[in-house]
Formats: C-alpha cells, sequence, structure tokens
C-alpha cells in the first residue's frame, strides 16, 4: 500500500509537480487520474498548493488531493485544442496560497504606469492575497521627490509602499524583511531592475528567478514552467511570466468597483444599486472624485477597467 504524505507544490512543469515534503524531500509527481479530468477549466494544482501525495517505490509519487486555497492569484488565457476543452478562455492558477504579491515598479527609466499598477492591484484584491505591495525601485532617480508624491496616493489609501535602490542600496533591508518566511509573487514590468534588486537581496537570487521564467506553448499561452526559489533567509519567490500580462479572470464588471478600496466605501451612497460611476445622476463615487476624496488618475483606471470588462462580456 502506498504511503501517503502531505507537501508543497515547488515546480510545475509539462504535467509534473515536483513537491517538497515537510522533511524536505523533493518528489516528482503527476495527478490521480480523476483530478486530471478537472483540470479542464482551471488549474486543479499549481505551485503554492498544499497537496496529499503516495509514494511509489521508484520514487516517484502521485498527487491524490489539493488543500483548500487560502488564495488564487490568476489569470484568462485563450487556449486551443484539448487543454482548454474547446472553450476560448480558461483560468490559469499563476500561484496559489501566495501570503502577499510584490509589484515592482522603477521611479524612472521606465517612468512608472500606474494605470498597469491598478490592473495588478484589481488582480491581487480579487485573488484575497494577504497584502500586497508596491516596490518602486531606482528611488535614487526620483530627485525632486515628485514620484514618491505620486505613489503616495496608494500609501493613503492602505497599500505598503517600499522605496528601494539597487544601485546605491537603499531600502534593501526592508525589502529582505517583508520577503522572510512567506511565499510571495513577484511581477512587474521589464526595466525595472528587479534582477539587479533580487540580486542585491541574496547573491544570485535575480539569475535562480530568471532562468525559471520561461514560458512554453500548447495551443495558446497554456502551459508554462513555474517554480518556488527558495530564499536563504526563509520563504519561496515565485516569478513566473505569466503574471506579466494579465487579463483579468472572473471580474464581471458590476463587481469591479469592490476591488478599488478607496472607491468601495462610496458604492452604497450612489443613488442607483447598480451604479456604474461613470455617467448617473447622484453618484457618491463622482462626488467623491470632484471633491478630491478619491484620486482622478485612480477613478481614470476604473474607468478604463470598467469599459474593458463591458466589452469583453459584450463578446
Amino acid at each position: 500500500m502506498s504511503q501517503t504524505q502531505s507537501g508543497l507544490v515547488v515546480k510545475e512543469q509539462s504535467g509534473f509537480f515536483w513537491v517538497e515534503l515537510e522533511q524536505g524531500d523533493i518528489v516528482v509527481c503527476r495527478l490521480r487520474g480523476r483530478l486530471m479530468e478537472e483540470a479542464h477549466s482551471s488549474d486543479i494544482a499549481a505551485i503554492g498548493d498544499r497537496v496529499e501525495i503516495s509514494l511509489h517505490e521508484d520514487g516517484t509519487g502521485t498527487i491524490e488531493a489539493v488543500e483548500e486555497r487560502r488564495s488564487m492569484l490568476s489569470r484568462a488565457v485563450r487556449t486551443e485544442g484539448s487543454r482548454g476543452a474547446g472553450s476560448p478562455e480558461r483560468e490559469q492558477v499563476i500561484v496559489a496560497n501566495a501570503d502577499q504579491a510584490l509589484f515592482v515598479f522603477a521611479a524612472a527609466q521606465p517612468a512608472p504606469s500606474f494605470r498597469m499598477l491598478d490592473r495588478f492591484l484589481v488582480t491581487g484584491e480579487k485573488a484575497e492575497i494577504e497584502q500586497l505591495v508596491i516596490v518602486v525601485n531606482k528611488i535614487d532617480l526620483d530627485e525632486d521627490g515628485s514620484v514618491r508624491a505620486q505613489f503616495k496616493i496608494y500609501e493613503d489609501i492602505g497599500y505598503t509602499v517600499l522605496y528601494t535602490s539597487a544601485l546605491k542600496g537603499i531600502g534593501l533591508e526592508a525589502l529582505r524583511e517583508t520577503l522572510k518566511d512567506r511565499i510571495s509573487v513577484l511581477t512587474g514590468p521589464s526595466g525595472v531592475g528587479k534582477t539587479s534588486l533580487l540580486n542585491a537581496l541574496q547573491p544570485g537570487l535575480g539569475r535562480a528567478v530568471k532562468s525559471v521564467s520561461r514560458y512554453s506553448q500548447e495551443g495558446i499561452h497554456t502551459t508554462r514552467d513555474s517554480e518556488l526559489v527558495k530564499i536563504q533567509s526563509g520563504g519561496y519567490l515565485a516569478d513566473t511570466p505569466g503574471i506579466r500580462t494579465l487579463m483579468l479572470w472572473d471580474v464581471e464588471p458590476e463587481e469591479l468597483d469592490a476591488y478599488f478600496r478607496e472607491i468601495a466605501p462610496y458604492v452604497a451612497e450612489c443613488r442607483f444599486a447598480d451604479c456604474t460611476h461613470l455617467n448617473e445622476p447622484d453618484c457618491a463615487v463622482r462626488e467623491a472624485v470632484e471633491q478630491g476624496r478619491i484620486s482622478r488618475m485612480r477613478y481614470e483606471s476604473y474607468k478604463s477597467l470598467r469599459r474593458e470588462l463591458e466589452e469583453a462580456y459584450a463578446l
């Protein structure tokens, strides 16, 4: 009879799962057949999942069950063939049970894209990840403090914002402490100095993370290599290419306002229960924008995402 043990999925590649057991051993596993049948519309197992496996005499294993997830960072992907079960879209789970997501942007070179940041934040809120952190790298280039002033909007609505510079060694200890003993997913646009930042935290860490950020294709954007990289100070770091471009998954237009922290409290005060906050009379959200209680920049991001979702649902 096979021995059953608990473990953490730390790597996924082409239908194989590397599971780290409590004592530190790594076992390469496949999904039990009945679980594979459930994987058409979404990923049944992903990095970060806690699983129960049966061990075999040859040292491999089979995933028998996947524990209920605390959080799930996902995106919508278009598929072809059997992987998508004939559907134009399926859910791709980027990482399960992440304790936090860190979104890295540069203070300059390139200039931060706040629309992109807001998209990441909505995805993080939808995923119910416990902590969402904004990392502003290359802060040494913010000579007049204007970039800090822009990001203060996010601090004011409750997000943790860390200011770092890999070149100057600024903010590294705070970032190192944030990552310690947690499962973290880290992403950001290209050119923001993420690899340099990780290497400054731990020699070779940026290279280790980058080496697992490869993308293979079956149909269209349906498979990928994903891995949790162990951090010397404790914890794991996930960085997958799938998170760099996000099509929002399972977010209906009517629920978008709930994922903007500063907009959500005003929704109940609107005249109409189904207010879109775009053009209805007596809209408490638009009134708060006019009075400066909601950032106009964030409100414009909300409008852009709302229209995108309405177009997607119309199709």
